[in-house]
């Protein structure tokens, strides 16, 4: 029969045991999750644009509007 030193024992290396194997459970969670917020961060970086990108695109819509509007101007005076 065990003493209660072995008994001790027993119920500290079983502990240490569950603990380590939940750490290490743990561990590779966190890992993983990292990975995928990484990709993510990488997602939402390629899928945005930048401001450069925004100034140009108005830049260019605003031209069209400015010819637009120029033919338009041109087309109220030829009646007048």
């Amino acid at each position: 029969m065990l003493d209660i030193n072995g008994l001790w024992m027993t119920i500290l290396s079983l502990f240490t045991g569950l603990f380590a194997y939940i750490a290490h459970e743990k561990f590779a969670e966190l890992s993983r999750i990292t990975i995928l917020l990484n990709k993510t961060r990488e997602e939402i970086a390629r899928d945005n644009v930048t401001n450069g990108e925004v100034e140009r695109i108005t830049d260019h819509i605003d031209q069209r509007f400015n010819k637009l509007e120029a033919k338009i101007d041109q087309l109220i005076s030829q009646k007048g």
